[in-house]
């Protein structure tokens, strides 16, 4: 179609110029061109070099193909406009395009295509905030998909509610998260996670596949993460031992990649405010999702009066804590703390007494920056399984996200240019593995 245009407007071009070659030869130019001067008449007599009908035809001639240039450049200037108005026309309309297909690229990244197949059934609707859509799915099936909300389906309890497996066919299971009752703050929690994740999309951030509302029901339905959460992996019965000390540097590595792009590729850049091992999910590879966003704010939002200080003790930054001040420096510390827990194998906030309990801030900070000590307070799992020097990084950088005073912390994506060298290439990383090479092969002397 492009190719049958251009070649429509050469011809036009072609035609132009071969009508404006025409014209100088006709009769009105003769018209248009001066007369002759009664001074060059005499001239030429006196001069028996000079005729004056030569004299003539080469000025008239002049005329003619200066008329001819200029008839000729105007249609070619036409010409041109035209064609840079059709090129502008065409590239904006190709851009859009493009973009199109790109945002629907980026949301099937993180859906099977059975999830898509699915997903078609159902119609979109947008939300109360009127910003992005998401696709809704009917109370009935999801109750039938969870077993009537059965607890044996319990993936994991929160202060939100449950969240629930669901076999919605026969290869695809999802998981649906139920929040508790019709609360002015439970409601505001489900909108702002459907207007946030409806409108973001990254590998390192868990993918919403629908909602549902019935009565003060109301439902969100995720892309089902087969190895449950960081928490579950390292305080729950494996207690840690099926993560290697690469896969927990592939796990700090996704969750820096997710808050990187929360922070400096969103616009106004979101501020998770819970981040916390149970909020950090992991896939059949071990890959790392950030999810629950009920409580993230956009950057600016949280100096409104109607938020009010929420988040997860041992996670929560102390400027956040003690004066309210929520930057994205709030989650970098937060960061710090999960990356604490891989290290050192030991939850957030421990139990001493009753009521008495300790930070693993407040317990590992003294012993974090003696290299003689820090080796013995690694999580049993992986001592001595790493480069010391790798492990005296990794420290480093926690120590810095745990800085007390916000302005000491780097931003997120100093971090992960830091961690980047620390994890194998096939891992995500820019780390080379050597391979050990094959043992040498001897062979036995000949009795002969």
């Amino acid at each position: 179609m492009n190719n049958f245009v251009l070649y429509f407007l050469l011809l036009l071009l072609l035609s132009t110029v071969v009508d404006a070659a025409n014209t100088a030869e006709s009769p009105l130019s003769s018209i248009i061109a001066p007369q002759i001067s009664p001074v060059y008449s005499s001239m030429a007599a006196f001069s028996p070099g000079i005729e004056v009908g030569r004299g003539k035809h080469g000025m008239g001639l002049k005329k003619k193909l200066l008329l001819t240039l200029i008839t000729a450049s105007t249609a070619m200037g036409t010409v041109i406009l035209f064609l840079l108005c059709f090129w502008v026309y065409h590239r904006k309309y190709t851009n859009k395009s493009k973009e199109r297909r790109g945002h629907s690229s980026d949301v099937a990244k993180g859906l099977a295509l059975s999830q898509l197949r699915f997903l078609g059934k159902y119609n979109t609707f947008k939300t109360s905030c009127r910003k992005g859509s998401v696709t809704t799915m009917e109370y009935m099936v999801l109750e039938s998909a969870t077993n009537n909300f059965s607890e044996s389906e319990i993936l994991g309890v929160g202060g939100f509610g449950c969240v629930y497996k669901a076999k919605l066919e026969e290869n695809l299971s999802v998981a649906v998260k139920r929040l508790h009752g019709g609360t002015s703050d439970a409601i505001r929690e489900f909108e702002n996670e459907v207007k946030l994740l409806s409108n973001i999309q990254h590998p390192n951030i868990i993918s919403l596949l629908g909602c549902s509302i019935h009565a003060e029901i109301r439902l969100l339905v995720f892309e089902l993460m087969q190895n449950g959460s960081l928490e579950t992996q390292l305080h729950g019965p494996l207690r840690g031992s099926a993560l290697t000390w690469h896969l927990r540097m592939k796990i700090a590595l996704d969750v820096a990649r997710g808050l990187e792009y929360l922070h400096e590729h969103c616009h106004p850049p979101i501020i998770h405010r819970d981040l916390k091992s149970s909020n950090i999910l992991l896939d059949s590879n071990f890959s790392a999702k950030l999810s629950d966003f009920g409580l993230a704010v956009r950057d600016g939002a949280q100096k409104s009066s109607n938020i009010k200080l929420s988040g997860t003790l041992g996670y929560v930054a102390p400027e956040y804590l003690l004066d309210g001040k929520l930057t994205d420096k709030s989650d970098v510390f937060a960061f710090g703390v999960v990356l604490l827990e891989l290290l050192l194998g030991r939850k957030p906030v421990e139990k001493l007494a009753p009521t008495q309990c300790q930070s693993i801030v407040t317990w590992a900070m003294p012993q974090l920056t003696d290299r003689s000590k820090l080796p013995n307070i690694v999580d049993p799992v992986i001592r001595n399984a790493m480069d010391l020097k790798h492990l005296y990084q990794v420290a480093a950088v926690a120590v810095l996200c745990i800085q007390p005073e916000p302005s000491y912390r780097p931003l997120i994506a100093d971090v992960l240019h830091s961690l980047t060298p620390l994890v194998p290439m096939e891992l995500g990383g820019t780390l080379r593995i050597a391979k050990p090479a094959p043992p040498a092969v001897t062979t036995m002397p000949s009795n002969n």
